[in-house]
């Protein structure tokens, strides 16, 4: 209760901050950005893509160009109509000025200035500007190229024309603003991917990317990169990309596309031997990562289609049953893309449609015209049956299979004689479990713990490789079957998520070609049955050190060539004069000091088990020493096109992948 005599708080109209203009996106950039850390910095460069994409999309722009700059600037020009330059009836102010200083002013809205955009809010440019120190706009428009320059948004002058030209379009040039983002680095390769994405799903348009940002060593010189997508197959093209150096089972992709009541449906779809889907789906050329309405309506499509041809033909016998929605997932490679008016989504990020429209025109764009598909080329259609089929009886299989796995463990309490030593502690944001390779490892590791919030399964035998296996022989798998267990889960259609027993999974191996082998089989596993984890940054790889480095009663652990060299020199000693002699053996180093010489011992790890509980403790395992790398999916596509190459059945692209980074591998432990 308030004391009487506390002095009133003033409460008035003075109270209430009015932000003007664009200071609400500097005062909260998050709101229009997602955030300020590099994924929010790349934005921008969406943000003004997207506007060009928009010319594409209404049929005005064909040649998109992104600069990349020294000093972290940004140009992007294109050859649409150019923004307007003609004073605004609203504002008052040309229409450039209004479009890069006032929120939600665009054509985007009620207005004729596109039918179609993935920009909904109208903030983009206007956004961009805000969160820059600098911007440039350049309009090429009625003959006459038009300026206007920014500086955080606000503009340093007045509109004004530099010249004539005999083209259209517009270049915004910006730089990210260092007062908005702790760090600014833009990244090559995930502008890369997302150009070429828009670039698939927007036929007809070539994008073109130059990177003439400084090299940092050599300060005159620049690095000279550039590459250009153009796509006349559009979404096609993508599936191909998708499933390249996989094996396909329909030889011909899938391709769908018809309007329905102002709704552009676009879907290509390819079956492969793999066990994982990857569905991609997009409107208005925005990646709904979430998905929405016009996946639902895809997948129940997909799986009424592919029940009635197979029925149809006797494919199916009806003792069978049908196939399930995660029957016809397997294996499957599919782009959704559609283009409608008014797509709702939700938030600016774009996660997820909610039109509910658009998933009874998908459902019945789908079926209609995969039922024609199959009609006109029967062969693909038995060949993704045949998968569909496949798939049903490992599911029949792996479901008895599991349900065997879960009833002994329920017998034997989950302990896993003689293996996981689980820990004391039923709060899960504070467990851990630690995956750990081999007898001698597990032992150290069992005795060096905390075992009030540490669990210890240590690996037995041989690790399958999931990439090349189905869901009932990964759940039989002697070696797998105890993580299953351990993680508690579930696996295939049972996972929860909400049931796992630990918050870190800790994949700890040694650091040599050996457990390099086991932490990728792992993670492969992670990655193709418990995605979630990996998404939720629930998986992580421990970081073991490589060197002991120990003068008299100190004791260093280095855990890079690079530590090691810069502990040495701290302790008077050459790095230099260090002579690499057969691991785990040590070595005697002669420090000259100014009246003694003192011996310097250094021992090289070459696995876990060569260290001691209370040394594997102290640099692998203390919460407060220990160094780990948690593993995240910042790129799925990328992500999953690796896992492919290096544990997929095709030998040419591995061969290939080989050939090409094995330059830039030092210190093989073979």
């Amino acid at each position: 209760m308030a004391k009487e005599n506390k002095e009133k708080s003033t409460y008035s109209a003075k109270s209430i901050q009015v932000l003007e203009g664009l200071d609400p996106v500097r005062k909260r950039p998050g709101m229009y950005i997602g955030g300020t850390s590099l994924e929010g910095l790349h934005h921008l460069i969406w943000e003004v893509v997207n506007n060009s994409i928009d010319e594409a999309m209404a049929g005005y722009c064909d040649d998109i160009l992104v600069r990349l700059l020294p000093d972290n600037v940004v140009e992007i020009t294109d050859n649409g109509r150019g923004i307007p330059v003609e004073k605004h009836p609203q504002t008052k102010k040309s229409t450039l000025e209004t479009v890069l200083t006032v929120l939600h002013a665009g054509g985007k809205f009620e207005g004729d200035g596109y039918k179609i955009s993935g920009g909904l809010h109208g903030v983009g440019v206007s956004v961009v500007n805000a969160l820059s120190v600098w911007t440039k706009a350049e309009v090429h428009l009625g003959g006459k190229i038009w300026v206007q320059e920014y500086n955080r948004g606000a503009r340093k002058a007045e509109i004004k024309s530099i010249g004539k030209t005999d083209r259209t379009g517009t270049t915004i040039t910006f730089q990210p603003d260092p007062q908005i983002f702790p760090e600014i680095r833009f990244s090559w390769s995930k502008i890369l991917d997302y150009l070429r994405q828009q670039a698939y799903l927007t036929k007809g348009v070539k994008i073109t990317i130059e990177d003439r940002r400084k090299v940092e060593s050599k300060k005159d010189e620049f690095q000279m990169k550039e590459y250009g997508f153009y796509f006349d197959a559009g979404i096609i093209s993508f599936v191909k990309f998708l499933n390249q150096g996989k094996d396909v089972k329909n030889e011909m992709p899938v391709y769908i596309e018809k309007e329905v009541d102002g709704v552009q449906v676009e879907v290509s779809l390819q079956y492969t031997e793999g066990f994982k889907e990857h569905l991609y789906s997009f409107a208005n050329n925005i990646y709904t990562v979430e998905g929405g309405m016009h996946v639902t309506g895809f997948r129940t499509a997909l799986t009424r289609v592919l029940n009635d041809y197979a029925k149809k033909n006797n494919l199916l016998k009806e003792k069978d049953g049908g196939f399930t929605a995660d029957d016809v997932r397997e294996g499957l490679t599919a782009v959704i893309s559609i283009k409608l008016r008014n797509p709702q989504f939700e938030g600016q990020t774009k996660a997820k449609l909610g039109n509910g429209e658009v998933r009874g025109i998908v459902h019945s764009v789908v079926s209609e015209m995969l039922s024609e598909f199959f009609e006109k080329h029967p062969t693909n259609a038995k060949a993704i049956i045949g998968k569909c089929l496949l798939t049903a009886k490992a599911r029949i299989a792996a479901r008895a299979a599991k349900d065997a796995v879960i009833r002994k463990g329920a017998l034997e309490g989950m302990t896993l004689p003689g293996k996981l030593a689980d820990c004391s502690s039923k709060d899960k944001a504070k467990s851990e479990l630690y995956i750990v390779e081999g007898d001698s490892a597990g032992g150290s590791a069992k005795q060096g713990r905390d075992r009030r919030f540490q669990a210890i399964l240590p690996l037995r035998g041989k690790l399958v490789n999931v990439e090349k296996t189905s869901l009932d022989k990964v759940v039989k798998s002697d070696t797998l079957k105890p993580i299953i267990i351990a993680l508690g889960a579930g696996i295939g259609e049972s996972f929860d998520a909400s049931r796992l027993r630990y918050g870190k999974i800790i994949i700890m191996a040694d650091a040599d070609v050996d457990g390099s082998h086991i932490r990728t089989l792992l993670l492969t596993f992670f990655y193709r049955y418990f995605e979630e984890l990996v998404q939720n940054g629930n998986i992580y790889i421990a970081q073991p050190p490589l060197y002991s480095i120990k003068k008299g009663k100190e004791m260093h652990y280095a855990y890079t060539d690079r530590e090691r060299d810069e502990i040495l020199k701290r302790l008077g000693v050459k790095p230099e004069s260090v002579k690499e002699g057969e691991e785990g053996v040590e070595e005697e180093i002669e420090s000259e000091g100014k009246t003694t010489s003192t011996k310097v011992n250094i021992q090289r790890y070459k696995g876990l088990g060569e260290m001691n509980p209370e040394q594997l403790w102290e640099t692998t395992m203390n919460p407060e020493n220990r160094q780990m790398l948690q593993v995240k999916i910042e790129d799925a596509e990328a992500a999953d096109k690796i896992f492919d190459i290096l544990m997929g059945s095709e030998v040419e692209p591995r061969r290939r992948f080989i050939q090409t980074h094995a330059k830039n591998v030092k210190n093989l432990d073979v």
